[in-house]
């Protein structure tokens, strides 16, 4: 009887301990399937949002301690290229940038837009709950963290409404790892009038009948539209909503459709999209993206991936570290292909719904025409280039030919 017992406890403790083991092994196989599930759905090995309103993921992503200067000196290699159309633009197209941001980015982030896209906006304000004079940002009267957004949001606009409604046209919004070409933004905008009630982003399609626009991809809002938001909207009971919580982007659309205020569509002539909620690798390498992924639904038009997914004027890139913020900044700005460069052919008079002077600059692709204010004065430049071109050419074909009929 004793060994019997003895038997029973053993094989008892055995088969515990057996289930124990069995659980051990489960979770570890799991665990490393996820590693390996994870590692393929993000070769690039850059952060993939599991939500359309995931914040925050990348903040411990910091860029070099001190701010690297990209100043306009740097341009002096591309000497045949002018810059007088963006500038003109510049005068023509006003637009705020506020960038939403905390304290504890001011210095790892912030800066860093600030030294880059940041400093290319007609006014650029960072929002915060603490003052930064250097940046500049304001001390909103909110709590941070990302149940807040919403509110730091609305008290945004009520700063913008209060103490720069009447200086700009373009009110847009972007986070602190958003990327703008803001000369793009210009060249979008431009046609448009800031006086109807509108706004344009990266539409997405659920919850709202029009579409709402993407928080991180960036969304600008018109002088009219920031104006009726705050006044028909925010202070207006039961129109939005009231508390902090809530996805930020997803609530001032369903304010804005409450108010009258439209989505509207921002692609290209060819479908390409301009406002994008991920980093360039992530729209233009076909497969980086889950195919089980949010995204695919949430796109009020469909979504492409390949260099068919983006304009080749794209105005904003979303999840982007502070490191490829200088990235993108020589990329854009900077690298030049030598030989290439756009060439300005001729001026059209056109009627404009701001101005009564303004002429259409005509390319050799229609889809670039733009309409700028004192026009005559920046071909000047662009034709003596071409003729000078021309001429070179010509000299060089020349040679070229008695090169040719020289005997080897």
């Amino acid at each position: 009887m004793a060994a019997s017992a003895s038997l029973t406890q053993k094989g008892i403790v055995l088969f515990l301990l057996g289930i124990v083991l069995g659980f051990l092994m489960t979770f570890l196989f799991s665990n490393q399937f996820d590693l390996r599930n994870h590692i393929r759905q993000v070769p690039s090995g850059v952060f993939i949002p599991n939500s359309p309103h995931s914040h925050g993921e990348m903040d411990h992503l910091k860029g070099p301690d001190e701010s690297v200067d990209w100043s306009e000196a740097h341009f002096h290699s591309h000497a045949e290229e002018s810059s007088k159309i963006a500038k003109e633009l510049e005068k023509d197209v006003r637009v705020l940038c506020w960038v939403m941001t905390n304290p504890s980015n001011h210095q790892s982030k912030a800066k860093h837009v600030k030294a880059t896209w940041g400093k290319r906006c007609t006014k650029l304000i960072f929002m915060s709950s603490s003052e930064d004079r250097h940046l500049p940002a304001v001390a909103l009267p909110v709590h941070e963290g990302r149940d807040n957004l919403w509110a730091k949001t609305k008290e945004a606009f009520k700063y913008l409404y209060k103490n720069h409604l009447n200086d700009y046209d373009w009110f847009i919004k972007a986070d602190d790892d958003t990327y703008v070409i803001v000369e793009n933004l210009r060249y979008f905008l431009h046609d448009k009038n800031p006086k109807s009630p509108v706004y344009y982003g990266r539409r997405f399609k659920p919850y709202v009948k029009q579409g709402y626009m993407s928080g991180g991809a960036g969304y600008v809002l018109s002088r009219e539209a920031t104006k009726i938001f705050v006044e028909k909207g925010i202070n207006i009971p039961g129109t939005c909503r009231a508390d902090a919580g809530g996805a930020e982007d997803l609530e001032i659309g369903r304010c804005l459709e409450k108010i009258g205020v439209k989505a509207e569509d921002s692609r290209d002539e060819s479908g390409g999209e301009r406002f994008m909620p991920f980093i360039p690798e992530h729209h233009l390498i076909p497969g980086i993206l889950p195919k089980d992924m949010w995204y695919w639904n949430y796109n009020y038009y469909p979504a492409k991936q390949g260099p068919s997914c983006c304009s080749d004027f794209a105005i904003t890139f979303h999840y982007v570290p502070p490191n490829m913020m200088y990235v993108l900044e020589y990329l854009v700005y900077h690298l030049k292909p030598y030989g290439y460069g756009q060439v300005y052919t001729k001026v059209q008079q056109c009627d404009n719904k701001n101005t009564d002077d303004s002429k259409t600059l005509t390319t050799s692709n229609p889809e670039n025409d733009v309409k700028v204010k004192n026009i005559d004065s920046v071909l000047d430049k662009t034709e003596s280039f071409q003729n000078k071109e021309n001429k070179d050419s010509n000299n060089n074909q020349g040679t070229a030919e008695e090169k040719v009929k020289q005997p080897s």
